[in-house]
């Protein structure tokens, strides 16, 4: 594996770690969905940088997984993408710090979107350390 796509999975460890240590609080759930929705964006980076060593300068976990999976079929669920793509967004903006449609994201939600974080770096981990 190439030091620049190992790069991209540290990273992802790292953005792993900080959700773990914020899922603990009710005050930084924004923030602890910040740091799983950027664990899964490296994720889907880590496999762009293997195979074109163009790597877009774009957020959308949307679009992201679309080139993604022209070299890799991952098992997902579009909702979680698509919430994470919200809470990306409005994390950027003051006043609307990490909130989803109903609200400011519980426990519950953090848990989901830690374990979608987690499974998708790790089947991402797996596929290129093949």
């Amino acid at each position: 594996m190439r030091h620049s796509v190992l790069s991209w999975l540290q990273a992802c460890e790292e953005d792993l770690a900080a959700t773990k240590v914020l899922m603990q609080s009710k005050l930084a759930t924004g923030a602890a969905c910040f740091h799983a929705q950027q664990c899964v964006e490296k994720s889907f980076k880590a496999v762009l940088e293997e195979h074109t060593k163009k790597v877009p300068k774009i957020h959308d976990l949307s679009k992201l997984l679309y080139e993604v999976e022209k070299y890799i079929t991952v098992e997902v669920d579009t909702l979680i993408i698509d919430k994470l793509n919200m809470l990306y967004i409005e994390s950027r903006y003051p006043g609307a710090f990490g909130y989803l449609p109903e609200g400011k994201p519980g426990i519950e939600d953090v848990e989901q979107f830690y374990d979608f974080a987690k499974y998708i770096y790790k089947t991402i981990k797996a596929y290129l350390e093949q």
